[in-house]
């Protein structure tokens, strides 16, 4: 016997785990027949109270769909009408059960209204329903411009800032820009498996720079007396220096925390664009030693780095240090998705495929700033030519 309450939660979930395919009205599901399964006789004598508890409630009940009733002869209690199944006869009345009705009617609406005007986003609205069911009106209204701007201008190369819609401030669509793109691909019916919302949205992407520091005082005379140079790649590269030693590093505040080394420049924060390094040729002269995070992700940098730079050494990547400096773990959110770094070294394969594997605790991570500055710096001045 299914009460008023249990019939609830059932829905609560349906609408948990169909919203989406509801929203575009698909399939045979309405009229949603909900079976209330009436007790046989010899369950009803087991349970007398409990049959009648139930028949109440139903009796009682006032909401949405339609209760069907029906008679059951039954020799020890004679003619019962009981309740058989409720009838729901739209999503509307299933988001009412949910307790869904308002975010639902709200989703609907905006679904209908964008489908009118883009009916490609048909099928790839439902993703999004949190959007349509949960976004402010002036939020919503906002992507309503943005996607008619860029369908009116699909190539225009501005900078992200530079789209000249109301209503948006300068960071609203770059905190949205999975979500302008994939509405924007499904406008165009863009199949072509480009992701790259600039791409995608003809926009112009802020130049990629790289931020170098000059350690080498004969090098910064050479160049003007520059020490912190935040420049494009081809600048960078047209660069006619001839350093010794070039290291890399991970983070922007370990970069800046190297002092004066002669022969040497350390270049910062470059992260998965390490991909520019083949483009500066002086580099390929200079002994290169990268230094990252002791994660799943700095092992999967430093392997790309060597694709570009063959030589490239590591350093304080390893499992001594990781286990020196145990007490200063943190946990890395989200791992790489590599499974195999081909170009790193046996020990650091070990080191990743032992990360991948929790095999310290759960996605173990050792920022490089956590490791003694006077330890690493000792350890840094060990890579300088002799003199």
């Amino acid at each position: 016997m299914k009460s008023p309450d249990e019939v609830r939660e059932i829905l609560i979930n349906k609408f948990k785990n169909n919203h989406r395919e509801w929203l575009k009205e698909t399939g045979t599901i309405w009229p949603l027949e909900i079976n209330l399964n009436i007790p046989t006789e010899q369950d009803a004598l087991k349970q007398p109270e409990g049959v009648k508890a139930w028949i109440s409630g139903w009796k009682t009940w006032k909401g949405n769909g339609t209760l069907v009733w029906s008679e059951r002869r039954w020799r020890s209690l004679a003619t019962q009408t009981v309740p058989e199944r409720l009838i729901l006869n739209n999503s509307n009345d299933a988001a009412v059960w949910a307790g869904e009705s308002e975010r639902w009617k709200l989703a609907v609406e905006r679904y209908n209204s964008m489908v009118q005007s883009w009916p490609a986003l048909k099928d790839t609205l439902p993703r999004f329903f949190g959007v349509l069911a949960d976004y402010n009106d002036q939020d919503f209204q906002s992507l309503f411009e943005v996607l008619t701007w860029l369908c009116a201008n699909p190539d225009s190369n501005l900078f992200i800032r530079q789209v000249p819609v109301a209503g948006i401030d300068s960071k609203w669509l770059e905190s949205r820009t999975n979500l302008v793109r994939d509405l924007f691909k499904a406008i165009k019916d863009d199949t072509s498996g480009e992701n790259d919302f600039y791409i995608c949205c003809g926009l112009r992407p802020l130049p990629k720079l790289i931020r170098m520091r000059i350690l080498d005082p004969e090098i910064k005379t050479q160049l003007n007396g520059l020490s912190d140079i935040t420049a494009l790649p081809d600048e960078i590269a047209a660069l006619e220096i001839t350093p010794a030693v070039v290291f890399f590093v991970e983070n922007l505040q370990t970069g800046l925390a190297f002092n004066d080394l002669n022969n040497t420049v350390v270049i910062m924060g470059l992260g998965y664009y390490v991909d520019v390094l083949g483009n500066i040729p002086w580099i390929r002269q200079s002994r290169c030693v990268y230094w990252g995070d002791i994660d799943t992700h700095g092992l999967a940098i430093l392997n790309r780095a060597r694709s570009y730079i063959p030589n490239l050494e590591s350093v304080f990547m390893d499992e001594i240090t990781l286990m020196n400096y145990r007490e200063l773990w943190v946990e890395e959110k989200k791992q790489s998705p590599s499974d195999d770094l081909p170009l790193l070294t046996g020990s650091e394969k070990n080191l990743f495929h032992a990360l991948k594997n929790n095999v310290w605790g759960y996605h173990v991570r050792l920022e490089q700033e956590r490791i003694c500055w006077n330890e690493a710096w000792e350890k840094i001045k060990q890579f300088l030519p002799p003199r």
